[in-house]
């Protein structure tokens, strides 16, 4: 088990840009590894893990997994988590290089553990936790692409919606990437509707919602519009 874990985590640290996640039946697994035209244009992270145990799938910087796994797979990233972030808490002071290595730990497991379980929410809670101790925009830039990646299978995850909030409000102190993100929380939410044939006759209003130029109606909007979603 420690292993398919090891590789799990491989694969994450690996290839950054993973954009989609999937669960694979063992009907279609067999076929789309042997898929010609998917082998034609396999990533790196692909080419790196071949000769694994044929868990995991990824190309194109999307990641298919298993359905078979997923269980095992979620009590050992659990099991793992918690004692880091137990271990975290118990340290105290967050400068100790120990804090500093079991803080990488914890985002490494927590980032795992939130893609096996999307509302698992005292993981979406530890990453809020060592996030607001840095002042790196690009910990809060990888937050939204985790919490995007989430919702790109689970779209009605309240926890990642809540966290990617907490990340936008914290990010907007910036005024030169407000609209940026606003940008792209647009582009997000057209792509999640489309996936629900009776959401696509909202497009249109959640795209007008979320540019408008009223920084607060946009935050209004989302809150109360998108994330009920």
């Amino acid at each position: 088990m420690s292993e398919l874990l090891n590789q799990f985590e491989c694969i994450l640290d690996s290839d950054p840009l993973i954009n989609e996640v999937g669960f694979i039946h063992p009907s279609q697994f067999t076929t789309l590894e042997r898929d010609p035209e998917a082998g034609s244009s396999r990533s790196e992270a692909s080419d790196a893990l071949d000769g694994g145990d044929g868990s995991f799938l990824i190309r194109d910087h999307k990641l298919g997994i298993y359905s078979e796994v997923v269980l095992l797979l979620y009590k050992a990233v659990r099991e793992q988590f918690m004692n880091a972030i137990a271990e975290y808490r118990n340290l105290g002071d967050p400068s100790l290089r120990s804090a500093k290595a079991l803080g990488i730990a914890v985002m490494k497991c927590s980032k795992a553990l939130v893609l096996l379980s999307p509302n698992f929410g005292t993981a979406w809670n530890s990453r809020k936790l060592i996030v607001s101790k840095k002042t790196q925009t690009s910990m809060f830039t990888d937050e939204l692409r985790l919490s995007a990646l989430v919702l790109s299978y689970s779209p009605k995850s309240e926890q990642a919606w809540s966290h990617k909030r907490w990340v936008i409000k914290n990010m907007a102190r910036n005024r030169t990437t407000l609209q940026e993100i606003l940008r792209e929380e647009s582009d997000l939410v057209e792509k999640i509707a489309e996936v629900y044939i009776n959401f696509k006759n909202c497009i249109v209003v959640i795209h007008e919602g979320l540019t408008t130029s009223n920084t607060k109606e946009a935050y209004y909007f989302r809150d109360n519009c998108i994330t009920k979603f």
